[in-house]
């Protein structure tokens, strides 16, 4: 089964907030503001992906969210203000999710 997630990060170090937002492209994310990617995953690869960022960060000074989402619960979403990073994120890549 597959679910919706958001990823959201504060990450001090340059090297490890790359390496981060690697990792969330590998697993097939796409990154909707600097700091935030969002995809589908099985439910397994979440667990798999907070593992691998768990090594990644220094978890006495970073961040990071992992925030899974039923479809219908996603829906339910409301975008205020400008929303998504308009040049990281276009109307093709938004109907994916709404």
């Amino acid at each position: 089964m597959s679910v919706l997630i958001w990823i959201i990060y504060d990450i001090s170090d340059d090297k490890t907030r790359n390496k981060i937002a690697k990792e969330c492209k590998k697993y097939g994310l796409i990154r909707v503001q600097k700091s935030v990617f969002l995809g589908k995953l099985k439910t397994n690869r979440v667990d798999e992906l907070a593992e691998k960022c768990l090594d990644l960060i220094d978890d006495k000074v970073d961040s990071l969210y992992l925030f899974p989402f039923c479809q219908e619960d996603f829906r339910q979403i409301k975008v205020l203000g400008q929303g998504f990073d308009k040049k990281l994120v276009n109307d093709e890549v938004l109907a994916q999710f709404f």
